[in-house]
């Protein structure tokens, strides 16, 4: 099978996790990458193990914290000066913090708040200027199956920032319907990342991060509208989680 077009792919959030196999697997693909992360470092490491195995593959780094607006849009404009295009944004940067409400854990949610709603709203701010000038780019919005139903105690203000960022995503699709800027929202199961370490051995349905992640890139290269990654069992368990009646979901949670 044939990769598709080789593509200019910036990527926040890449400096572990799904954004660094992402990363990793999008080179290998034939891509060229815009990378972005507050841990500088970590980007620079990762930038030589893409080069170390795809040494024809461009690959630039940027410290970008997703909370500080003139870092995003300089850097967008930054990686959009030096490529001279960015085909496609995926905006992936994200906390996993919480605390049931009313239990003095508010500010932990509001820095999830602020960085995976409000840091995404001006990711996306940035990415669309890009291509709005050029007329064409894809966006593609990370979210979460979490998003599917609000979810309860710590998982609350994750769970509501997420279901924000997909509707963002489905704003903008509306918006762009038949025009060639196109919009993707990936709604991830359990796939095993830095995030969710500290759970990991507790969830039977959790995946490897390279497993999860091909079938993201998967679904970012088709340009699909939307997708529960991997497929199987989160598609049909979207249905389960929008539909069942409360308190069976309770139990099955």
């Amino acid at each position: 099978m044939t990769n598709p077009p080789a593509k200019t792919i910036l990527i926040t959030g890449a400096s572990s996790g799904l954004g660094a196999e992402m990363a990793r697997q999008l080179a290998a693909r034939g891509n060229d990458l815009a990378l972005c992360a507050r841990r500088v470092e970590r980007l620079e490491e990762l930038r030589a193990e893409i080069g170390a195995t795809h040494p024809q593959r461009r690959v630039e780094v940027l410290a970008m914290d997703v909370n500080d607006d003139e870092q995003v849009f300089e850097g967008f404009r930054s990686f959009a000066k030096a490529f001279g295009t960015i085909d496609r944004v995926v905006i992936n940067a994200g906390l996993g913090k919480g605390a049931p409400l009313g239990t003095g854990g508010f500010a932990a949610n509001k820095e999830t708040a602020m960085t995976n709603f409000v840091g995404a709203l001006t990711q996306a701010e940035g990415a669309l200027e890009i291509f709005r000038a050029q007329n064409a780019g894809h966006l593609v919005m990370v979210s979460s199956m979490s998003a599917m139903r609000g979810m309860p105690k710590a998982m609350t203000t994750y769970a509501a920032t997420k279901a924000g960022v997909a509707h963002l995503a489905e704003g903008l699709r509306n918006e762009f319907h038949g025009k060639p800027i196109k919009v993707t929202v990936l709604y991830p199961g359990y796939i095993a990342s830095e995030m969710n370490e500290h759970v990991a051995s507790e969830q039977k349905l959790m995946v490897s991060t390279e497993k999860g992640v091909r079938s993201m890139v998967a679904a970012i290269e088709k340009e699909v509208d939307s997708a529960c990654v991997p497929a199987l069992p989160w598609a049909p368990l979207s249905l389960v989680m929008k539909h069942a009646p409360l308190g069976l979901l309770k139990k099955l949670m």
